[in-house]
């Protein structure tokens, strides 16, 4: 996949793009720390919002994860893969070239973002170890003003992140971690909590890392 500044594409690269450009070049998919061989948790939190197939489904921070695989396999054809780094989306759509009709790529800036306010009306938005990165309260508010803009009313939130007494730490960055009500209180009262559950995420490297896994539902907007 050829990536362009017209496709998003931050023209200064700063150090935390390249932090994370070098870790999908020099690491393999499923060698990476975060990996999971199965995103049976996330697949089955989208089964219970009962979303069409072709509903709009947007991936913050999908890096080269094998969930899009799983949504495609599921049936689910209107996917949007964002990051932050092209070299993990290149990854991701080297390995999918014949599923490119059904998967857009964006790349963009969470903390920044440019691309990502040019979506509307998005049926879930799906966070996987992406929101517990931001440590800055201006980051965390930037990232729930931007999921407030995109996602419908009636459209869901996945968000995956380590729990309170998860790691501190993760590809050599510093973590906020969270619990249910935490992530309410930032999303607000316009969301409604569905399910929440705590997860350990065993990864390549046979380390426990815990994670909470939560559903909301956007009920005004």
């Amino acid at each position: 996949m050829a990536i362009n500044e017209s496709d998003g594409e931050i023209p200064m690269e700063s150090p935390l793009k390249a932090h994370w450009n070098e870790a999908y070049t020099k690491t393999e998919t499923q060698k990476l720390g975060w990996f999971e061989a199965s995103c049976k948790e996330t697949i089955d939190l989208i089964h219970k919002t009962k979303i069409a197939k072709d509903a709009p489904i947007l991936n913050v921070g999908v890096g080269s994860s094998f969930v899009v695989d799983e949504l495609l396999s599921d049936g689910y054809s209107n996917i949007i893969a964002h990051d932050f780094s092209e070299k993990a989306l290149s990854v991701l759509a080297n390995r999918l070239p014949q599923n490119s009709n059904k998967v857009t790529y964006l790349l963009d800036d969470l903390s920044n973002p440019e691309k990502l306010l040019n979506l509307r009306e998005v049926a879930l938005w799906n966070d996987r170890a992406v929101l517990h990165f931001f440590t800055e309260e201006k980051d965390q508010n930037t990232y729930f003003e931007t999921l407030k803009k995109v996602v419908k009313k009636g459209g869901f939130v996945i968000l995956a992140v380590f729990a309170l007494h998860g790691a501190e730490k993760c590809c050599g960055l510093s973590l906020q971690r969270y619990n249910a009500a935490m992530l309410q209180r930032k999303l607000g009262d316009d969301f409604e909590l569905l399910t929440s559950f705590e997860h350990v995420f065993v990864n390549p490297y046979n380390s426990e890392r815990p994670y909470i896994y939560t559903l909301f539902q956007r009920k005004h907007k």
